[in-house]
């Protein structure tokens, strides 16, 4: 056996000698000392393993709430798609029962359609709607809305026709302005934007007693349109040198127009809708 082996045997021997000749007092008090030697480190360790055990806790406790309010998100996301989708349902219910309501007021033979395009382009010109010549829609049939006077089909195919809206410079309609004797054209104007885009009158007496609120009605002259339809209120008169002009708000909401009737070739042009 190596020396330095022997001397750790030896002192091993020795401690052990040692320790089982003290007496039971002496034994306490090494106990005691020790104890209260170890004891801040065992404190200090408990303390560790608490706060270790709350914070796995709370981070269990997070990830729960965080599962919890993502399920929150999912339904509160279902819920506006749902709420969405009910608007969307009232608005058209609404549409459909105007439309009834209009054909039951309404002593002309007209077809119902919806209009299924327009483009940012040509918003206050023409639009698509979805009857067609199987529906029996012609070419330059008018065409009203719940209102007044919309305006009248260009080009009709089999499923679908395109018609001219009243704001378009190209739709020109013999007019009358309730109260007065004054007739003239009203029509679109060129490079109309915004919400609600002013029709203009022309050809009205340059000391025509017009007044903003006055009515504007169609006369019925030429055949095309029938008479006595709503077209809009006048905004403002211009007098002038040789004739006046006067701005007309259209009685039709042009910018969220979505259902119109198309008046049939066998309608009776004195039954008009709307007649003041």
């Amino acid at each position: 056996m190596r020396p330095l082996n022997l001397l750790a045997l030896l002192a091993f021997l020795t401690g052990v000698v040692w320790v089982l000749t003290l007496s039971e007092s002496t034994v306490r008090k090494i106990q005691q000392s020790f104890h209260a030697t170890i004891a801040p480190f065992l404190k200090a360790g408990s303390e560790l393993e608490m706060a270790a055990r709350g914070f796995v806790e709370e981070v269990e406790h997070s990830e729960d709430l965080a599962a919890r309010l993502r399920g929150v998100e999912r339904e509160f996301g279902k819920l506006r798609a749902i709420e969405g989708r009910m608007r969307e349902l009232e608005r058209e219910n609404n549409e459909l029962r105007g439309a009834l309501d209009f054909k039951k007021r309404s002593r002309l033979n007209v077809v119902a359609a919806r209009i299924i395009k327009r483009q940012p382009s040509t918003w206050w010109k023409t639009a698509i709607i979805d009857r067609g010549l199987v529906d029996g829609v012609g070419p330059q049939l008018p065409v009203l809305a719940n209102g007044g006077l919309a305006g009248k089909i260009d080009l009709p195919n089999e499923n679908i026709s395109s018609m001219i809206l009243l704001t378009d410079e190209r739709c020109q309609v013999s007019v009358q302005v309730m109260g007065t004797p004054e007739v003239g054209i009203v029509g679109g104007q060129r490079g109309q934007y915004g919400e609600a885009p002013l029709l203009r009158l022309r050809h009205l007496s340059k000391d025509a007693p017009i007044r903003p609120g006055m009515k504007v009605v169609t006369t019925g002259r030429g055949g095309l349109f029938p008479a006595n339809v709503m077209v809009g209120t006048v905004e403002s008169f211009e007098p002038g040198p040789v004739e006046g002009e006067a701005l007309v708000k259209p009685s039709v909401r042009f910018e969220d127009l979505s259902i119109v009737f198309v008046i049939g070739t066998n309608g009776d042009a004195r039954a008009a809708t709307n007649e003041p």
